[in-house]
């Protein structure tokens, strides 16, 4: 797991939310069977740990191209009470601008960047999730 650091992921609500709770969908065999995989893996890097939270978001699964299945965690609740955050993004073509004359240049597979941000402590109740077998809060922010 990464270090904790004094500016780990905060999700703020609009004041007087309640918790989001929805549903969980049907899963078919083969996605239970994989929702068991990813879970082990998740707990076993610490990137989720079991909850209680009032929070709980669905799960379902989506098809990569290779035919695998992918767990998606369905947080529209949580998004729609959430308190977004502005930050000024930069123009494509002024970063591009700030390129010119530059040497050298990297490309990096980002991939292995994923799982890096930490939830600060005392907000990864809202990141819960619902399975068929338990509930479960993330401890990293899920990107992938």
């Amino acid at each position: 797991l990464p270090p904790q650091r004094p500016h780990d992921h905060k999700i703020e609500l609009e004041p007087s939310t309640q918790p989001t709770v929805w549903t969980q969908w049907r899963l078919t065999q083969p996605e239970l069977d994989e929702l068991r995989c990813q879970l082990d893996y998740l707990l076993e890097k610490g990137f989720v740990r079991p909850s209680t939270s009032p929070f709980v978001a669905p799960i379902m699964f989506t098809s990569k191209k290779d035919g695998g299945l992918r767990m998606c965690i369905d947080y529209r609740a949580l998004n729609w009470v959430t308190i977004k955050s502005c930050y000024p993004i930069p123009r494509g073509d002024d970063l591009i601008n700030q390129l010119r004359g530059a040497r050298f240049f990297t490309n990096i597979d980002v991939r292995g960047g994923y799982h890096q941000l930490c939830v600060h402590e005392v907000e990864c109740y809202k990141m819960a999730f619902r399975t068929w077998f338990k509930s479960y809060e993330y401890t990293l922010m899920p990107f992938d």
